[in-house]
Protein backbone atom coordinates (compact mmCIF):
# COMPACT_ATOMS: atom_id res chain seq x y z
CA UNK A 1 0.00 0.00 0.00
CA UNK A 2 1.42 3.38 -0.98
CA UNK A 3 1.77 6.30 1.39
CA UNK A 4 -0.71 8.35 -0.65
CA UNK A 5 -3.32 5.60 -0.37
CA UNK A 6 -2.68 5.46 3.37
CA UNK A 7 -3.38 9.18 3.71
CA UNK A 8 -6.49 8.95 1.56
CA UNK A 9 -7.75 5.88 3.43
CA UNK A 10 -7.20 7.58 6.77
CA UNK A 11 -9.05 10.70 5.63
CA UNK A 12 -11.98 8.69 4.24
CA UNK A 13 -12.21 6.78 7.51
CA UNK A 14 -12.20 9.99 9.57
CA UNK A 15 -14.15 12.25 7.19
CA UNK A 16 -17.54 12.11 8.89
CA UNK A 17 -16.08 12.68 12.34
CA UNK A 18 -14.12 15.65 11.00
CA UNK A 19 -17.35 17.02 9.49
CA UNK A 20 -18.95 16.77 12.93
CA UNK A 21 -16.13 18.82 14.43
CA UNK A 22 -16.05 21.46 11.68
CA UNK A 23 -19.84 21.90 11.54
CA UNK A 24 -20.05 22.41 15.30
CA UNK A 25 -17.28 24.97 15.00
CA UNK A 26 -18.75 26.87 12.05
CA UNK A 27 -22.53 26.41 12.12
CA UNK A 28 -22.42 26.14 8.33
CA UNK A 29 -22.29 22.72 6.68
CA UNK A 30 -20.93 24.02 3.39
CA UNK A 31 -18.00 25.71 5.10
CA UNK A 32 -17.47 22.55 7.17
CA UNK A 33 -17.23 20.48 4.00
CA UNK A 34 -14.72 22.97 2.59
CA UNK A 35 -12.53 22.71 5.70
CA UNK A 36 -12.59 18.91 5.64
CA UNK A 37 -11.66 18.91 1.93
CA UNK A 38 -8.73 21.19 2.71
CA UNK A 39 -7.62 18.73 5.39
CA UNK A 40 -7.51 15.99 2.74
CA UNK A 41 -5.27 18.13 0.55
CA UNK A 42 -2.99 18.82 3.52
CA UNK A 43 -2.76 15.10 4.30
CA UNK A 44 -1.80 14.11 0.78
CA UNK A 45 0.75 16.92 0.60
CA UNK A 46 2.31 15.82 3.87
CA UNK A 47 2.81 12.30 2.56
CA UNK A 48 4.25 13.54 -0.70
CA UNK A 49 6.79 15.44 1.37
CA UNK A 50 7.54 12.21 3.25
CA UNK A 51 6.86 13.89 6.59
CA UNK A 52 6.26 11.22 9.26
CA UNK A 53 2.83 10.91 10.92
CA UNK A 54 2.55 8.88 14.12
CA UNK A 55 -1.26 8.80 14.12
CA UNK A 56 -3.37 9.86 11.17
CA UNK A 57 -6.59 10.31 13.21
CA UNK A 58 -4.79 12.61 15.66
CA UNK A 59 -3.05 14.53 12.88
CA UNK A 60 -6.26 14.94 10.86
CA UNK A 61 -8.15 16.11 13.94
CA UNK A 62 -5.46 18.67 14.75
CA UNK A 63 -5.43 20.10 11.23
CA UNK A 64 -9.25 20.14 11.06
CA UNK A 65 -9.55 22.02 14.35
CA UNK A 66 -6.88 24.56 13.47
CA UNK A 67 -8.36 25.19 10.03
CA UNK A 68 -11.80 25.54 11.62
CA UNK A 69 -10.47 28.09 14.10
CA UNK A 70 -8.98 30.08 11.21
CA UNK A 71 -12.26 29.86 9.27
CA UNK A 72 -14.26 31.07 12.29
CA UNK A 73 -12.08 34.17 12.44
CA UNK A 74 -12.49 34.77 8.71
CA UNK A 75 -16.28 34.42 8.88
CA UNK A 76 -16.64 36.75 11.86
CA UNK A 77 -16.19 39.86 9.71
CA UNK A 78 -18.57 38.53 7.05
CA UNK A 79 -21.29 37.83 9.61
CA UNK A 80 -21.00 41.34 11.03
CA UNK A 81 -22.30 42.60 7.66
CA UNK A 82 -25.07 39.99 7.45
CA UNK A 83 -28.57 41.37 6.87
CA UNK A 84 -30.52 40.88 10.10
CA UNK A 85 -29.76 38.26 12.77
CA UNK A 86 -27.42 35.44 11.71
CA UNK A 87 -28.46 31.89 12.62
CA UNK A 88 -26.70 28.58 11.89
CA UNK A 89 -27.60 26.50 8.85
CA UNK A 90 -30.06 23.73 9.82
CA UNK A 91 -29.44 20.21 8.56
CA UNK A 92 -31.99 17.40 8.37
CA UNK A 93 -30.94 14.93 11.06
CA UNK A 94 -31.33 12.06 8.59
CA UNK A 95 -28.80 13.72 6.26
CA UNK A 96 -26.11 14.12 8.91
CA UNK A 97 -23.36 11.46 8.96
CA UNK A 98 -23.82 8.95 11.77
CA UNK A 99 -20.48 9.95 13.28
CA UNK A 100 -21.57 13.59 13.34
CA UNK A 101 -24.86 12.97 15.12
CA UNK A 102 -24.05 9.94 17.31
CA UNK A 103 -23.33 12.30 20.19
CA UNK A 104 -25.75 15.20 19.88
CA UNK A 105 -23.83 17.51 22.18
CA UNK A 106 -23.43 21.05 20.80
CA UNK A 107 -25.34 20.12 17.65
CA UNK A 108 -28.64 21.94 18.22
CA UNK A 109 -29.29 25.23 16.44
CA UNK A 110 -29.67 26.87 19.84
CA UNK A 111 -26.19 25.91 21.04
CA UNK A 112 -24.59 26.51 17.64
CA UNK A 113 -26.03 30.03 17.77
CA UNK A 114 -24.97 30.64 21.37
CA UNK A 115 -21.47 29.33 20.62
CA UNK A 116 -20.95 32.28 18.28
CA UNK A 117 -20.24 34.40 21.37
CA UNK A 118 -17.23 32.24 22.30
CA UNK A 119 -13.66 32.88 21.21
CA UNK A 120 -12.70 30.37 18.46
CA UNK A 121 -10.26 28.41 20.63
CA UNK A 122 -12.72 28.23 23.54
CA UNK A 123 -15.38 26.95 21.15
CA UNK A 124 -12.95 24.32 19.85
CA UNK A 125 -12.08 23.19 23.38
CA UNK A 126 -15.75 22.88 24.32
CA UNK A 127 -16.65 21.00 21.12
CA UNK A 128 -13.78 18.53 21.45
CA UNK A 129 -14.46 17.87 25.12
CA UNK A 130 -18.26 17.81 25.21
CA UNK A 131 -19.06 16.30 21.81
CA UNK A 132 -16.02 14.08 21.25
CA UNK A 133 -14.87 13.21 24.75
CA UNK A 134 -11.32 14.42 24.35
CA UNK A 135 -9.21 15.10 27.44
CA UNK A 136 -7.64 18.42 28.36
CA UNK A 137 -4.11 17.21 27.52
CA UNK A 138 -5.27 15.98 24.10
CA UNK A 139 -7.02 19.27 23.38
CA UNK A 140 -4.01 21.17 24.68
CA UNK A 141 -1.78 19.50 22.11
CA UNK A 142 -4.11 20.65 19.34
CA UNK A 143 -4.56 24.21 20.57
CA UNK A 144 -1.02 24.51 21.91
CA UNK A 145 -2.32 25.27 25.40
CA UNK A 146 -1.58 23.76 28.79
CA UNK A 147 -4.12 21.26 30.15
CA UNK A 148 -4.94 23.73 32.95
CA UNK A 149 -5.68 26.48 30.42
CA UNK A 150 -7.89 24.10 28.43
CA UNK A 151 -9.87 23.08 31.52
CA UNK A 152 -10.42 26.74 32.34
CA UNK A 153 -11.63 27.47 28.78
CA UNK A 154 -14.04 24.54 28.89
CA UNK A 155 -15.41 25.56 32.29
CA UNK A 156 -15.90 29.20 31.32
CA UNK A 157 -17.44 28.32 27.95
CA UNK A 158 -19.87 25.88 29.58
CA UNK A 159 -20.98 28.51 32.09
CA UNK A 160 -21.37 31.14 29.40
CA UNK A 161 -23.59 28.86 27.34
CA UNK A 162 -25.41 27.72 30.50
CA UNK A 163 -24.73 24.07 29.70
CA UNK A 164 -25.86 21.62 32.36
CA UNK A 165 -23.48 18.62 32.24
CA UNK A 166 -26.27 16.34 33.49
CA UNK A 167 -29.04 17.60 31.19
CA UNK A 168 -30.08 15.32 28.33
CA UNK A 169 -29.98 16.72 24.81
CA UNK A 170 -32.44 17.43 23.37
CA UNK A 171 -34.83 17.97 26.31
CA UNK A 172 -38.22 16.27 26.23
CA UNK A 173 -40.06 19.38 27.41
CA UNK A 174 -38.93 21.26 24.30
CA UNK A 175 -40.64 18.64 22.13
CA UNK A 176 -43.87 18.83 24.15
CA UNK A 177 -43.94 22.62 23.93
CA UNK A 178 -43.15 22.52 20.21
CA UNK A 179 -46.05 20.16 19.51
CA UNK A 180 -48.40 22.46 21.41
CA UNK A 181 -47.07 25.49 19.53
CA UNK A 182 -47.58 23.70 16.21
CA UNK A 183 -51.24 23.08 17.03
CA UNK A 184 -51.78 26.68 18.14
CA UNK A 185 -50.24 28.20 15.00
CA UNK A 186 -52.03 25.75 12.73
CA UNK A 187 -55.35 26.77 14.32
CA UNK A 188 -54.48 30.46 14.34
CA UNK A 189 -54.77 30.49 18.14
CA UNK A 190 -52.62 33.49 19.04
CA UNK A 191 -53.90 33.52 22.64
CA UNK A 192 -52.35 30.10 23.22
CA UNK A 193 -49.12 31.25 21.58
CA UNK A 194 -48.97 34.20 23.99
CA UNK A 195 -49.71 31.97 26.97
CA UNK A 196 -46.84 29.64 26.04
CA UNK A 197 -44.25 32.42 25.88
CA UNK A 198 -42.15 33.55 28.79
CA UNK A 199 -42.66 37.26 29.45
CA UNK A 200 -39.02 37.91 28.51
CA UNK A 201 -38.93 35.55 25.52
CA UNK A 202 -36.67 36.39 22.57
CA UNK A 203 -37.11 35.54 18.90
CA UNK A 204 -34.33 35.64 16.30
CA UNK A 205 -35.50 35.49 12.68
CA UNK A 206 -32.93 34.93 9.92
CA UNK A 207 -34.18 35.99 6.51
CA UNK A 208 -30.74 37.04 5.30
CA UNK A 209 -32.26 39.82 3.23
CA UNK A 210 -33.68 37.17 0.89
CA UNK A 211 -37.22 37.05 2.34
CA UNK A 212 -39.18 39.43 4.55
CA UNK A 213 -38.34 38.87 8.20
CA UNK A 214 -37.67 40.69 11.46
CA UNK A 215 -34.46 42.69 11.07
CA UNK A 216 -33.66 42.66 14.79
CA UNK A 217 -34.31 40.23 17.65
CA UNK A 218 -37.81 40.57 19.08
CA UNK A 219 -38.00 40.84 22.87
CA UNK A 220 -41.08 40.05 24.91
CA UNK A 221 -44.13 37.84 24.47
CA UNK A 222 -46.31 40.64 23.10
CA UNK A 223 -43.95 41.53 20.24
CA UNK A 224 -43.39 37.89 19.33
CA UNK A 225 -47.14 37.25 19.33
CA UNK A 226 -47.67 40.21 17.00
CA UNK A 227 -44.97 38.78 14.73
CA UNK A 228 -46.82 35.48 14.39
CA UNK A 229 -50.19 37.22 14.08
CA UNK A 230 -48.75 39.18 11.17
CA UNK A 231 -47.57 35.99 9.48
CA UNK A 232 -50.96 34.34 9.91
CA UNK A 233 -52.88 37.41 8.74
CA UNK A 234 -50.86 37.76 5.55
CA UNK A 235 -51.00 34.01 4.96
CA UNK A 236 -54.81 34.11 4.96
CA UNK A 237 -54.76 36.78 2.26
CA UNK A 238 -52.23 34.79 0.23
CA UNK A 239 -54.15 31.49 0.50
CA UNK A 240 -57.60 31.65 2.15
CA UNK A 241 -58.08 27.87 1.86
CA UNK A 242 -54.87 26.72 3.54
CA UNK A 243 -53.03 29.78 4.83
CA UNK A 244 -50.44 27.82 6.81
CA UNK A 245 -49.15 24.27 6.94
CA UNK A 246 -47.20 23.22 10.01
CA UNK A 247 -45.27 20.07 10.81
CA UNK A 248 -42.44 18.68 12.91
CA UNK A 249 -39.20 17.24 11.59
CA UNK A 250 -35.78 16.26 12.92
CA UNK A 251 -33.19 19.01 12.50
CA UNK A 252 -29.71 18.92 14.02
CA UNK A 253 -30.70 16.03 16.24
CA UNK A 254 -33.73 17.79 17.74
CA UNK A 255 -37.37 18.46 16.91
CA UNK A 256 -38.07 21.53 14.78
CA UNK A 257 -41.17 23.12 13.33
CA UNK A 258 -41.60 23.52 9.59
CA UNK A 259 -43.86 26.52 8.98
CA UNK A 260 -45.11 26.83 5.39
CA UNK A 261 -46.84 30.08 4.36
CA UNK A 262 -46.84 32.62 1.52
CA UNK A 263 -45.34 29.98 -0.77
CA UNK A 264 -42.24 29.72 1.44
CA UNK A 265 -41.02 27.58 4.32
CA UNK A 266 -39.35 28.42 7.63
CA UNK A 267 -37.60 26.26 10.21
CA UNK A 268 -38.32 27.14 13.83
CA UNK A 269 -36.69 25.73 16.98
CA UNK A 270 -37.47 26.64 20.57
CA UNK A 271 -35.82 26.56 23.97
CA UNK A 272 -37.94 26.25 27.09
CA UNK A 273 -37.35 27.14 30.72
CA UNK A 274 -37.77 24.85 33.76
CA UNK A 275 -41.47 25.74 33.92
CA UNK A 276 -42.03 24.73 30.29
CA UNK A 277 -42.56 28.26 28.99
CA UNK A 278 -40.82 29.17 25.74
CA UNK A 279 -37.85 31.44 26.40
CA UNK A 280 -36.15 31.46 23.00
CA UNK A 281 -37.28 30.97 19.41
CA UNK A 282 -35.00 30.79 16.37
CA UNK A 283 -36.56 30.97 12.92
CA UNK A 284 -34.49 30.33 9.79
CA UNK A 285 -36.17 31.67 6.64
CA UNK A 286 -33.21 32.43 4.38
CA UNK A 287 -33.75 29.99 1.47
CA UNK A 288 -29.98 29.70 0.96
CA UNK A 289 -29.79 28.06 4.39
CA UNK A 290 -32.64 25.61 3.85
CA UNK A 291 -31.11 23.45 1.13
CA UNK A 292 -30.19 20.67 3.57
CA UNK A 293 -33.65 20.15 5.07
CA UNK A 294 -36.70 18.43 3.58
CA UNK A 295 -39.42 21.07 3.42
CA UNK A 296 -42.07 19.32 1.33
CA UNK A 297 -45.36 18.88 3.10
Amino acid sequence: MSLAVSATSAWLSERNRLLGIAYRMLGDFGHAEDVVSEVAIDAVQRERNADPVDSWPAWLTTVCVRRSVDRVRQLAAVREDYTGPWLPEPVDTSKLPDEAVANRELLSLTLLHLAEQLAPEARAALVLHRAFGMSAPEIGDILEKTPAAVRQMISRAGRRLDIDPEAPAPRARDRVALEKLVRAIEQGDIDTVVAMLDGDAVLWADGGGKVKSAMNPLFGAARIARFFAGILGKAVVFDPVQPVSVGIMGVNGEAAMVLRHHGRSDILVINTGPDGSIRELRQVSNPDKLTRVSLEG
